[in-house]
This record gives C-alpha cells, sequence and structure tokens, in this order.
C-alpha cells in the first residue's frame, strides 16, 4: 500500500484528501498533517481582525472532513521535509516516511526586510493572528478611556492589495464597536492605508479598480498611495514618495499598524533545497516539483504560471481547491499505472470579487463585472460553493454566509 503525505489543510491540501478519500480502493493510505485541528478560510481573516466575524465563522474541525479509515490526521507543525530520502519531520512525533508528498503548507507574511516591520505591525496570516489583531484594537480603544492619546483612535494597514482593500472595508464596519470601547463616536476612529503602488488593485479592469478604490474612500478611510514604507516604529510608519527625489519622510501615527504588503510561501519550502524564490516553487504541468516526480507543491507555495509565461496566477482559494481536484485525480492515476494523467494541470478563473465590509463589494464574476450589494451576494455565494467543495452541505449549513440582506 502505497503511503501519501499531505503537508497543510488549507484549501489545496485539504481538498486533496477530499478528493482521494472519495477515490481511495484501498491502494493508498493518506497521512495528513496539520498545525490546528481545524481548516481556516484564509479570505475570511479580515472578518476576525476587524470583529465584525467570529472565529468560529470561518473554522470547521478537519475531523469533520477526515475518513478514519483511509486517512490518519496528526495535529503537529512540520520542521522540515526531505525530498531525497523521503521523509517528513515533525514537532512532537516521529519522522514520517512517503512515497508521495503533497506540499500545501501555505504562506506566511512578507516584510521584504522593512526595518521594524516584524516588531511593531501586526501580521494577518492565520486565525490567531487575526484574533489578536482585534483584541489589540479593543485593548488600546478601552486604555484610551484612561489616557486619551488621539494616537489610540489611528488604525494604519500598510499595504493596499486586495487583502487590505478588505480589511479596510471590515475595520470601517467595525467603527462602532471600536467607539463604543473608547467612548467616542464612529467618525472620530481613523483608517489610513499607504501602498507603494501608483495603480491600486491591478487584477481588475481601470473603471472597476477605480471603483473598488473609491468605495474604500466613501468610507472614510485615507489611502496614500506611491508611498513605500522605510520603517515601522512603536506607534509610526514612516514612508516616502517615489517620486520624491529627497526623499522626504512622512509619518502616520497610530497605535494599531496592521500589515497586509505581501505574503511568501512557507519558508520550509526554501529550507527543502528546492528551486524555490520566496517559499514559492514553478511546478511541472502535473503540479510536481520539477526534480521531484513524486512531490506535488500546490497552493500557496505554487508559483503556477499561465499559458502566456509572464506572471503566476495569483494564489486565492479558487485556484487552490482546483489544484487540490487535479492532485487527488493525478496521484491515484500515478498509484494505479505509474504516469501521470495525459492532460495536465489547466486553470480558467471564475472571477475575483472583494468584500468592502459586510454589504459592499465589487469584482468579476463569470466574466461580468459586478458592483455593490449584488457583488457583496456574489461573494458570500463563492465563499459557500468553497465550504461545499471541501465540506459538503453539512459545513454549508453550519458555516454558510447567509446573512445578504444585513
Amino acid at each position: 500500500m502505497k503511503q501519501i503525505v499531505v503537508l497543510g489543510a488549507g484549501y489545496a491540501g485539504l481538498k486533496t484528501v477530499h478528493e482521494l478519500q472519495r477515490k481511495a480502493d484501498g491502494s493508498f493510505k493518506i497521512t495528513l498533517v496539520n498545525k490546528n485541528s481545524y481548516h481556516y478560510e484564509a479570505t475570511d481573516l479580515h472578518e476576525v481582525a476587524a470583529g465584525t466575524q467570529p472565529k468560529e465563522k470561518i473554522t470547521y474541525e478537519i475531523a469533520d472532513i477526515v475518513d478514519p479509515k483511509v486517512t490518519t490526521f496528526i495535529q503537529d507543525e512540520v520542521t522540515s521535509f526531505d525530498p531525497e530520502a523521503k521523509t517528513v519531520s515533525l514537532k512532537n512525533h516521529d519522522d514520517l516516511s512517503y512515497d508521495y508528498l503533497v506540499v500545501a503548507l501555505g504562506f506566511v507574511s512578507e516584510t521584504f526586510g522593512i526595518k521594524g516591520a516584524e516588531e511593531f505591525a501586526l501580521p494577518m496570516t492565520n486565525v490567531k493572528e487575526a484574533e489578536a489583531i482585534h483584541a489589540h484594537i479593543l485593548k488600546v480603544m478601552d486604555d484610551y478611556k484612561q489616557d486619551p492619546d488621539p494616537d489610540a483612535l489611528n488604525i494604519v494597514i500598510a499595504g493596499a492589495g486586495f487583502t487590505g482593500i478588505e480589511l479596510a472595508g471590515a475595520l470601517a464596519d467595525g467603527r462602532k464597536e471600536y467607539a463604543k470601547h473608547a467612548g467616542v463616536t464612529p467618525s472620530d476612529i481613523k483608517i489610513s492605508m499607504v501602498d507603494a503602488g501608483t495603480r491600486l488593485l491591478p487584477m481588475f479592469s481601470d473603471g472597476l479598480a477605480e471603483y473598488g478604490v473609491n468605495l474604500v474612500k466613501s468610507l472614510g478611510v485615507d489611502i496614500i498611495t506611491d508611498a513605500r514604507v522605510q520603517e515601522v516604529t512603536d506607534g509610526k510608519t514612516i514612508y516616502v514618495f517615489g517620486q520624491d527625489e529627497e526623499k522626504t519622510p512622512y509619518e502616520l501615527t497610530a497605535k494599531t499598524i496592521i500589515w497586509t504588503t505581501g505574503v511568501s510561501g512557507n519558508p520550509l519550502v526554501d529550507e527543502a533545497g528546492l528551486k524555490a524564490r520566496r517559499g514559492r516553487v514553478i511546478p511541472t504541468e502535473h503540479l510536481t516539483d520539477a526534480d521531484h516526480d513524486n512531490m506535488y507543491v500546490i497552493g500557496d507555495v505554487a508559483a503556477v504560471m499561465p499559458p502566456d509565461g509572464q506572471r503566476p496566477y495569483p494564489t486565492t482559494a479558487q485556484i487552490a481547491l482546483a489544484m487540490g481536484k487535479y492532485v487527488a485525480s493525478d496521484l491515484v492515476n500515478v498509484v494505479k499505472t505509474g504516469s501521470h494523467l495525459n492532460e495536465g494541470f489547466v486553470y480558467k478563473s471564475l472571477g475575483t470579487v472583494a468584500s468592502v465590509g459586510n454589504t459592499r463589494a465589487f469584482g468579476v464574476a463569470l466574466g461580468h463585472e459586478t458592483r455593490g450589494y449584488m457583488a457583496s451576494a456574489t461573494k458570500k455565494m463563492i465563499a459557500n460553493e468553497s465550504l461545499f467543495k471541501i465540506g459538503g452541505m453539512k459545513e454549508v449549513f453550519k458555516k454558510g454566509r447567509f446573512d445578504l440582506y444585513h
């Protein structure tokens, strides 16, 4: 019996396990390793960070998905994996041996070496970090009652990309809660974003991107573009404008600084000696590592190139689910016949929608641009579809988004 080890229970890893279990015929055994006992909807982390949704709404137990007759789930932290020895080392368990390895280890925050970013800015790459952001905001607001420092009412988001835009919308929705803790009015809570780009949201058309930016601004969020963060200190985000030859430093002061400038793949990928850049590998057409045909690299640690070969596809939940489904089919074919599927992985995006709070959104769905309330409803239906693709109707009924009219 072949041993298949899957590292990570994000969208890609858990989808792989889900599909493999459906195809199980006694020819392979699955071992799934994940640090937490739960899967979380990474696309909704900004809502937990803002406090507009509890963590329970975006998580569900991996045990709900695992079939113990086929899959052994080990809750532990992966410390390394050795492609040559075909072993995986864990923090609290014995090493695992495998015939086939699926690396779906997810992402980490990327600070690009900016001074003070790791020490003084709050990352948002998992549930615990998102919860920590919300707890920090409330503490700062509570402290304001005792010490009315105006910086306590300021929130700075470093990075105005897709994640930053969604976070800004959720924070705007959370203003009432923050203001109640601080004893001020919601309009006293100042939210600012700073980004090095001059044209935000490049995944959208000019008109749609402009609509999204203006939508965020309409919520009272200040967006500063063409501004490169040079340093983060305790309570300060220091930046310079790109066109400023003198590089005159400017400051945003705030007790809450949230870092959303970018992410990279898990550093274990680099440490394993794979040909990776920022923790991401360009896989073969079968989503395997170019030098290790028994190793699949998917999800946020994969840089899958489109046919034009220009830039990798964005690492979204949608492509991660598609990767997981393909890998399961390819793996079963390899186990049964010794060969990969005739067709390599092909991805066609169904679109991308960004939420700006609970009832506002914009994006592209099925080739059509959508805006406002309808876009928000579409976004929630997309989230429900992701739940269904792994957890089935059980998880949709338990965790699905049906708050379409709030």
